[in-house]
Parts: C-alpha cells; structure tokens; sequence
C-alpha cells in the first residue's frame, strides 16, 4: 500500500532539546503499537530466541525490584 498523503516537514535542528526527546519519544510509542511491522535481522531473531529458550531452561534470573531498592537505599545485604 503507498502512502500518499503528503508529511509535515519538520526542521528538527530548530527545536529545543526537550522538543526533541518528546518527538524521539512519540515516534518510539507509534511504532510500539504495531511491533510486528518492524523487521529483525536474523541474528536480532536467533538471540530473541536464545534468550527466551534460556530463560524457559533456567526461569528468571537476577534478584527482585524491592530487593534492588533496598541495597540502593542502604539496606542489609
């Protein structure tokens, strides 16, 4: 499907820094809804892979969210 509809064109260089993070970010969440649309090489695929056969072997690995606040925040070990 071609896409007619013509893009506003933005002058990127003359937004603010804060312009810039908010526009990366809006960019970042459209192409987060449609996840599939964006392809992966085969080695981005063998490691997704990888990865999750790891984590179905061996279940998740690390230590808890509140466990790492506590070290952070002075905790016991």
């Amino acid at each position: 499907m071609q896409h007619t509809e013509r893009m506003a064109t933005i002058d990127v260089a003359s937004l603010s820094f804060e312009e810039r993070l908010r526009l990366l970010d809006e960019l970042w969440e459209s192409l987060s809804l449609t996840p599939e649309a964006i392809p992966l090489t085969e080695a981005q695929r063998g490691e997704l892979d990888r990865r999750l056969n790891e984590l179905e072997c061996e279940g998740p690995v690390g230590i808890r969210w509140a466990e790492v606040l506590r070290r952070i925040r002075g905790g016991s070990n």
